[in-house]
This record gives structure tokens, C-alpha cells and sequence, in this order.
């Protein structure tokens, strides 16, 4: 008899799979999370520009603003909405919202 064939120790190689199985999934859960607590606000709105997704933007002074992102800049974004162009400065943003 193949002694790696024993019924014990195909039990034990499930159970340890699964094990091994789901603590990668909390290490890869636990890497995503990180990943997201270092996006700064430039980032997202470089991924928004990326996917040239629709937002909306409030800014400080409690405005919303709508539209297309068409660029992001080191200290601005462009939005684009019915060809009407409006530039807000990054520092007076407060949120960004998808609208897609």
C-alpha cells in the first residue's frame, strides 16, 4: 500500500488546502485594503480620468460640479459637461462621486 494514499493523509491534505486556501484569500483581501488606504484624492481622480467616467465634485465652498473628467493636473482636474469646460483646484475638493 502507497503510504501517501492512506485515507488519513488524504483527509489531512484536504483540510490543510482549505486552510492554505482561505488564508490567501485574507491575505489578498488584506493587500487590496491596504492599497486603498494609500490612494491619495489625485489617484482617484486619475482612475476616474483612466475610465473617463462621469463625477460629480464638491468642493469646499459647498458647489457641485459635473461632468466628464478630461484631465487630471497636479493641482486641477478638467470637467467637460455639454461642452461647457470648468477647472476646479484639487485642494478645494472635498468629494468625488461616480456618476456611472
Amino acid at each position: 500500500m502507497d503510504s501517501l494514499a492512506h485515507p488519513d493523509l488524504v483527509a489531512l491534505g484536504r483540510v490543510l488546502r482549505e486552510r492554505m486556501d482561505r488564508t490567501l484569500d485574507a491575505e489578498m483581501a488584506a493587500a487590496r485594503a491596504a492599497a486603498r488606504r494609500r490612494l491619495s484624492l489625485r489617484d482617484h481622480l486619475l482612475a476616474a480620468e483612466d475610465g473617463s467616467r462621469t463625477v460629480t465634485i464638491e468642493t469646499v465652498d459647498g458647489a457641485i460640479h459635473a461632468g466628464m473628467l478630461e484631465a487630471v493636473g497636479t493641482d486641477h482636474v478638467e470637467l467637460v459637461l455639454s461642452g461647457r469646460s470648468r477647472i476646479v483646484a484639487i485642494r478645494h475638493i472635498t468629494s468625488i462621486e461616480d456618476r456611472d
